[in-house]
């Protein structure tokens, strides 16, 4: 076996240099002054319907558009003027329902604007009619675009115009369908929590308005709110089309398959130095085994009357944690132990979604020295495709904001029942969200699916939870228990990434990069990647943390500074004047996101380039990436968003590139021709969607791999040739970092 390399070398930042040309529509395509009738319409419409409206708030319009849209086609010219306007004024995004995807995005503008869009696509229509006929085509946006018809657009023109706007609201009436005001549908008989669409009014003046008691309402934050049944019933039937999300605030956990089968009659030694993981989950008995192992501490209000049952769930989970090699010897994964941090946030049955959401946050906060979290409460209901929970946003904003990790249980498919996606918080991005295989590797009758806003691969990975055949072993109050749940997956992972953080060192960008990569593997999946996410992990953490003789596989971590963070300098071991090699790269990272845009809801992407370095027609330097990404491609590239995302995962904070497959096994047989000397390169260009600059300084984790495809051990010649191009390459010594780690925690006693 090869030990994994980390490579810390110099990466060079640079700002994008392509600045974007004037707008068109597409290629032999046109816009209908017909069409721009019926757009002045739904604005004349919409403005009438915020007239008659009694409530003082600004105006909000939804533009339904006629695909999925990239932020380049967003609005640009009939509301505000100008991108950056236009995207500032954006206060919520979804897809419509059905098989094809289209987006609707909400804006909230002044009346004013609605008043001059009005007039302004007068003026569009005006000029279309007198100059192009009953439409406008491509080339006439063309030769409009290289001055031809300059006298129209002249300072004191009849139309009083600019030639950027002109065009703007051309191109953006090829892409809309119309405008019109979202109303909420959503139907629920408990308390829920509701997002309302940030109108710059503060919550507390619009519930005075509406007469709706705002004493009794409780606030996650200035937009998000818990109310009553009757209050938002009272909401929906005023001003329905203030409600952005509405969900239900009582989650039921649901109950996973239990068989006890004896008292447990088990010894285990002191703790020592072991690294802590946290657990937030319900209540921890302190009488079993290993409690000396646990600190526990119950969240809840003292006034809550405590079962039994409350402690089961709970004390199961960090058995597993604490113990779980120990009990069951088939997962043995060479972890070891582990100490656990406790936090009871709910009962065994129903509990409230607002609750949690407010300890996670007091919990995390309070607890900076843990790195690693484990979160297996989980809601039976599904998610909503159109936004991401409230539990989940938490989630993302805390381990954006913290240097921490949480691993979710994937949540489990309640009996007799027709759900079929997965349930919150399992809809959290940042989170490494894990579903349940049996023992047979195949899907448990349990596991739910994504996607995840119809985009994100959840789960991420899935590991052994037990099913029918073979369950879990378990600690619980009432002695050994058999389970099965993903649940009870969860905590094998968040072992496996304690002791990559804690006792290896890495970070946690590293450790989320190299679990998926481990489970993805080179051949192709059997099941669903919605089913079990990029694929199975491996038992032994030895098979995480090092690779067979005929693989390379080296780390990198930076941080991006500027829109192109890359390095040109990475040699290829040859042979014969050839690169006998097939690669695969997994790139993580933990952007800020804004739950109130919707399913555009990561607001960073970071898109990766890997492979052979060559020259284009210009002479220029440029990466041929291994999965012929060509989204920063020089030259114009007409390549459709939803195809973006599809193909290259465009604003997925998880991304797993590999050759394209030529084999069963993924494999290709022929070695390559080298090009650039054998250099290969890598880049990470860095992109915002709301010119708030989140993704400034922001670390990723990659890990590549390379399989020499004749089954050659290559790796001392790629460390020499690293070495030799400056590279410090560092060998993931398992032994030699449990050493440092165990010194490292050693108390100093001073005479």
């Amino acid at each position: 076996m090869n030990e994994i390399l980390q490579l810390k070398g110099v990466f060079e930042q640079k700002d994008g240099m392509n600045k974007p040309g004037a707008s068109n529509i597409p290629k032999d395509k046109y816009v209908t002054v017909r069409h721009l009738y019926n757009l002045r319409k739904n604005l004349l419409d919409v403005r009438n319907f915020w007239k008659n409206e009694k409530l003082l708030i600004k105006p909000l319009i939804s533009a339904y558009y006629i695909d999925v849209v990239a932020k380049s086609n967003r609005i640009k010219g009939i509301l505000e003027s100008g991108s950056k306007k236009n995207n500032d004024s954006i206060v919520g995004a979804k897809f419509t329902s059905g098989d094809i995807k289209k987006h609707i995005i909400t804006h909230c503008v002044g009346d004013k604007v609605l008043i001059d869009a009005i007039g302004n696509i007068d003026k569009v229509i005006s000029i279309i009619k007198e100059n192009f006929g009953d439409s406008i085509s491509y080339n006439d946006i063309e030769e409009i675009n290289n001055n031809k018809y300059e006298k129209i657009f002249k300072a004191k023109s009849e139309f009083d115009i600019s030639k950027t706007r002109f065009v703007n609201i051309v191109v953006d009436a090829y892409y809309l369908e119309k405008f019109d005001v979202e109303r909420d549908t959503s139907d629920l008989q408990e308390n829920a929590i509701i997002t309302l669409y940030d109108t710059g009014t503060k919550t507390s003046d619009i519930m005075r308005q509406l007469d709706i008691d705002f004493l009794d309402v409780r606030s996650i934050d200035e937009t998000t709110i818990l109310l009553k049944p009757d209050q938002y019933n009272k909401l929906k039937s005023k001003a329905p089309y203030l409600i952005s999300m509405a969900v239900s605030d009582i989650s039921l956990l649901e109950k996973e398959d239990i068989c006890k089968v004896e008292d447990v009659k088990i010894s285990i030694p002191e703790p020592s130095n072991e690294p802590t993981i946290g657990v937030i989950d319900t209540m921890f008995d302190e009488n079993v085994y290993f409690s000396k192992w646990v600190e526990f501490k119950n969240m809840l209000d003292k006034e809550i009357v405590l079962t039994p049952d409350d402690y089961i769930h709970g004390t199961m989970v960090s058995s597993i944690i604490v113990d779980g090699a120990n009990i069951n010897p088939e997962l043995n994964d060479g972890c070891g132990r582990f100490k656990v941090r406790h936090f009871g946030v709910a009962t065994s049955g129903r509990f409230s979604s607002f609750t949690v959401l407010r300890a996670i946050k007091e919990i995390v906060e309070a607890n900076r020295d843990i790195k690693v979290w484990n979160l297996s409460l989980g809601s039976s209901m599904e998610i909503n495709s159109n936004f991401i929970s409230p539990e989940a946003y938490i989630l993302d904003k805390i381990q954006y904001e913290n240097d921490v990790i949480f691993v979710v249980a994937g949540t489990n498919k309640p009996k007799n029942s027709d759900v079929k996606k997965i349930g919150a918080p399992a809809d959290s991005i940042n989170s490494l969200v894990v579903n349940s295989v049996g023992f047979d590797d195949k899907p448990t009758e349990y596991s739910r699916e994504g996607l995840v806003l119809s985009f994100f691969n959840k789960p991420d990975v899935s590991y052994y939870g037990g099913d029918k055949t073979k369950q879990i072993r378990t600690c619980s109050p009432l002695g050994e228990m058999l389970v099965s749940g993903t649940s009870f997956a969860a905590p094998w992972i968040a072992r496996k990434l304690a002791y990559l953080i804690e006792i290896l060192g890495l970070t946690r960008e590293l450790a989320k990069a190299l679990i998926i990569d481990s489970a993805a593997g080179w051949s192709n999946k059997l099941y669903s990647s919605q089913l079990i996410g990029y694929g199975i992990v491996p038992i032994k953490i030895e098979d995480i943390v090092k690779t067979p003789d005929d693989e390379i596989k080296f780390m990198i971590t930076e941080v991006s500074m500027k829109y192109d963070t890359y390095n040109y300098n990475i040699p290829i071991p040859e042979d014969k004047q050839k690169q006998p090699f097939v690669s695969k790269a997994t790139l993580c990272y933990f952007p800020n996101c804004s739950r109130n845009q919707g399913v555009d809801y990561t607001n960073t992407e970071m898109d990766i380039h890997f492979g052979r370095l060559s020259k284009t027609k210009k002479g220029k330097t440029k990466i041929d990436s291994i999965n012929d990404n060509k989204q920063s491609d020089e030259g114009k590239l007409l390549l459709y968003e939803g195809t973006a995302r599809e193909l290259y995962r465009k604003w997925d904070n998880v991304k797993h590139i590999r050759e394209n497959i030529k084999t069963p096994t993924g494999l290709q047989k022929k070695p390559k021709s080298k090009k650039s000397n054998g250099l290969w390169g890598l880049s990470i260009k860095t992109k915002e969607r709301l010119n708030s600059k989140d993704g400034d300084n922001l670390k990723f984790g990659l890990v590549i791999t390379l399989k020499e495809v004749n089954g050659v051990n290559r790796i001392q010649e790629f460390i020499q040739q690293c070495q030799f191009r400056g590279w410090l390459v560092n060998k993931i010594d398992v032994e030699n970092r449990i050493d440092i780690y165990n010194a490292a925690e050693e108390e100093l006693n001073f005479e």
